[in-house]
């Protein structure tokens, strides 16, 4: 990104206040309100079973990430004829999306036409603003817009919300440039996910091809492979009973089940931070590419106990410790190295035999037995695996070497936010 190198330099090489002050001083000064359209949502009937199922996205909270620019998936869709005869709208392409009641300051655009519920506002931009610089300008502005939210039972963002937030404007020109400057590293990281969710399901399909399919052996399992328990291959650990009081500010992170995405991954923002106790052993830290399985979940549908996920970031901090609703697996046997053991885990056949080995009502567990009893047909000698696990270690790697670019686009993203939005940083001569 040499645009950004000589975008820095130039910010490095000036009067940084003269250049602000005079840069606002053209910039138009106005409210949010006056530069958007706010449209409502709304919820077909759900009794109507004509309404839903169609060919119609229908976004709701729970389907914002705000790790992307775009949201391209929804939970649920609706048919014409729910869209007709409920208040939802349908947004446009490049239209802005943001949650205003209960989780609030959620933030996506639009790639093609949708609708969504009443618990969001969609946004869109008036003549002479640019969709792109008005996305980021709120997500500049998000801050401002939770603090202003006010409710009895509900956090709410309202249209007196957007009004009550003063913004500057450059030109359309400079909107575009800056949106473009911003927009080039979002692209990268969503092409660095695109990678590597490309990069997972590729070693879905080698494992698949190794340890049920037998392609390198002609298609037939060899006659020295055995049923081999789990338990003879790995061990089991579990994690750190904390208390409340130990979660404040640290520089030491606690993966839980929040890390443990529903469709699947692990989240780095689902980190919480402690100060553990003299109780916390050894053997509760968590190693980069260490293999966590959640042991409990909070969801009736089961849908993230028994994932096992790798810890592919520490995000910065010093040390990672798991709680106990987790278990780390490690490899006990020569031959087998941690990123082996994640992709034997990771197999939906895995999922399944733990989905047999559940019991609870409010909150679902997984028995300590899952792990040890599950098997799997493996070679008597090991040594057998070893192509099949460079090839795994490899892609798992690249995976986590994508995630640290990601980390690090991301953190560059949010300083820049701020110098874009105040004219601090000067883009109106860079080549972008």
């Amino acid at each position: 990104m040499q645009w950004l190198n000589r975008a820095m330099l130039r910010l490095h090489t000036e009067n940084t206040l003269d250049r602000e002050e005079k840069i606002m001083s053209e910039w138009l000064k106005t409210s949010l309100i006056d530069i958007v359209e706010l449209i409502g949502g709304g919820t077909p009937k759900t009794s109507k079973a004509e309404y839903w199922g169609g060919n119609i996205n229908w976004l709701s909270v729970k389907d914002f990430n705000n790790e992307n620019r775009y949201v391209y998936s929804t939970e649920k869709t609706i048919t014409e004829e729910g869209l007709n005869n409920s208040s939802t709208k349908l947004l446009r392409k490049d239209d802005i999306i943001i949650s205003a009641r209960g989780t609030v300051g959620e933030l996506a655009m639009i790639p093609f036409p949708m609708a969504f519920n009443q618990s969001c506002y969609g946004i869109r931009a008036k003549e002479g603003i640019d969709s792109t610089f008005l996305y980021y300008l709120i997500k500049h502005s998000v801050r401002k817009l939770k603090a202003m939210t006010h409710g009895s039972v509900f956090d709410t963002i309202t249209r007196d919300t957007f009004a009550n937030i003063d913004v500057a404007i450059p030109d359309i020109e400079m909107q575009q440039r800056v949106a473009k400057m911003l927009a080039n590293i979002d692209d990268k990281v969503e092409n660095n996910q695109r990678i590597n969710n490309n990069l997972l399901e590729q070693i879905k399909t080698i494992c698949t091809a190794w340890l049920s399919e037998y392609k390198p052996f002609d298609g037939v399992m060899p006659s020295d492979w055995v049923e081999t328990p789990l338990s003879d291959i790995a061990e089991f650990i579990s994690g750190y009973s904390y208390k409340g009081t130990e979660l404040t500010d640290s520089t030491i992170a606690m993966a839980t089940i929040k890390n443990f995405d529903r469709k699947g991954g692990f989240k780095l923002d689902g980190y919480k931070e402690i100060i553990p106790s003299s109780k916390l052993k050894e053997s509760q830290h968590a190693e980069l590419f260490d293999t966590l399985v959640a042991h409990t979940d909070l969801t009736q549908n089961a849908e993230v106990i028994g994932n096992a996920e790798l810890v592919m970031s520490k995000s910065g901090y010093d040390d990672i410790v798991f709680s106990m609703d987790l278990v780390k697996v490690l490899p006990k046997k020569d031959g087998v190295s941690k990123f082996l053991i994640a992709a034997i885990l990771q197999d939906k056949k895995f999922k399944a035999h733990c989905l047999g080995y559940v019991n609870g009502t409010t909150v679902l567990h997984l028995s300590k037995k899952a792990l040890p009893e599950y098997k799997l047909l493996l070679p008597s000698d090991f040594s057998t695996l070893k192509p099949l696990d460079e090839v795994v270690t490899a892609l798992y790697k690249q995976v986590s070497s994508n995630i640290s670019e990601n980390t690090y686009l991301e953190e560059l993203r949010e300083s820049l936010l701020p110098k874009l939005m105040s004219g601090e940083l000067d883009v109106s001569n860079i080549e972008l």
